[in-house]
């Protein structure tokens, strides 16, 4: 009889974990049919319109975005043939980014990069914009935006394209070539976190899970007490001092 029972038991707890991983997959396929990446750049199509999602990026100026605990947007950030472009040169991290005026907890973010040769940015959420910060970063999380096969140095698994910076590895890579645009899909639902590449997931977590706080706690974010502390924030692109392009910037809340 106890046999039976926990067998039964077994079976039910199987059944669960595929339905869970069916439904998250299904979300995911549901997201990505809304968005027509066949439309011009920029713009918001009828069907995207009709399923809340908005457009944050005009493709003519920086209205909706300014730089980091800053009222306007740092001059290194112009907007290039319907692109938003990082001037600044020399691989330096810098506290230029910008940020969007409004905050987000639960959501799904379409946008899409573009790599100079050597180039490194981040699209970090759930940000706390305060003067006692000078990074973005030292409060959200991070999807690392890199071209690693031209870095000048070895970096570790969590920094390479794709990666949740500094927690998660991508568990693939489909990134492109430099000078080719590449389409990130971020869902923040409650806390769980999925980040898609080209149309393939590369990072799923839970925050707060035991496994994020192990991550968390042991790493560099050892060093910052308020990573992850929010639950709502901005959205920052992260300005590293190399040639980077961002368009099609799109939010769905949820």
């Amino acid at each position: 009889m106890k046999k039976n029972v926990f067998r039964t038991m077994m079976l039910l707890f199987a059944i669960l974990f595929l339905y869970k991983g069916n439904a998250q997959e299904s979300q995911v396929e549901t997201y990505l049919s809304h968005l027509d990446i066949n439309s011009p750049i920029n713009t918001l199509t009828e069907k995207e319109k009709q399923h809340g999602w908005d457009l944050l990026f005009n493709g003519k100026d920086l209205k909706g975005w300014r730089g980091y605990n800053e009222q306007d947007a740092p001059d290194c950030w112009r907007v290039k043939e319907g692109a938003l472009e990082i001037l600044t040169e020399g691989g330096r991290e810098g506290a230029l980014g910008i940020i969007t005026d409004k905050k987000y907890k639960s959501f799904v973010l379409s946008i899409e990069f573009k790599l100079t040769q050597g180039a490194n940015s981040g699209i970090i959420f759930q940000v706390e914009e305060n003067d006692k910060y000078t990074y973005p970063y030292e409060t959200g999380a991070e999807f690392q935006v890199i071209d690693h096969d031209n870095w000048p140095n070895n970096l570790e698994d969590w920094q390479i394209c794709g990666a949740n910076y500094a927690m998660y590895p991508p568990k693939v890579k489909p990134y492109k070539p430099i000078g080719e645009w590449n389409q990130v899909l971020l869902i923040v639902n409650h806390n769980k976190v999925t980040q898609l590449l080209n149309g393939k997931v590369v990072v799923e977590y839970e925050k707060y899970s035991d496994e994020w706080k192990q991550l968390r706690n042991s790493g560099k974010w050892g060093d910052f007490p308020d990573y992850g502390k929010f639950n709502e924030g901005h959205i920052a692109l992260q300005n590293h001092g190399t040639n980077v392009f961002y368009r099609n910037i799109k939010l769905k809340e949820l």
